[in-house]
């Protein structure tokens, strides 16, 4: 989910081609779709600090290490891709 996110914001907030005034849009119905879409098997976790909380709260630590790796891979994936493939090359 954090993969789809961070290129909507790379391709919609940061990129010089994208339509002005349509990133937030965009951004926003990304995070609609992570929610209605990884809601049910994840708790719709885009963010580790949000994933934090909670376990912290409730003490309840089992697997927790997936909510922080898949994210920042996530976000990492992503960035390499909008870097390599889908960036304009000067």
């Amino acid at each position: 989910m954090t993969f789809f996110l961070v290129t909507s914001i790379f391709g919609s907030a940061v990129d010089d081609r994208a339509a002005k005034g349509f990133a937030g849009l965009a951004i926003g119905m990304t995070i609609t779709l992570d929610i209605l879409m990884g809601g049910p098997l994840t708790g719709a976790s885009m963010n580790p600090a949000r994933s934090f909380g909670p376990a912290l709260a409730s003490g309840h630590w089992t697997n927790h290490a997936i909510y922080w790796v898949g994210p920042i891979a996530g976000g990492i994936v992503a960035g390499l891709l909008h870097q390599t493939v889908l960036s304009k090359k000067s």
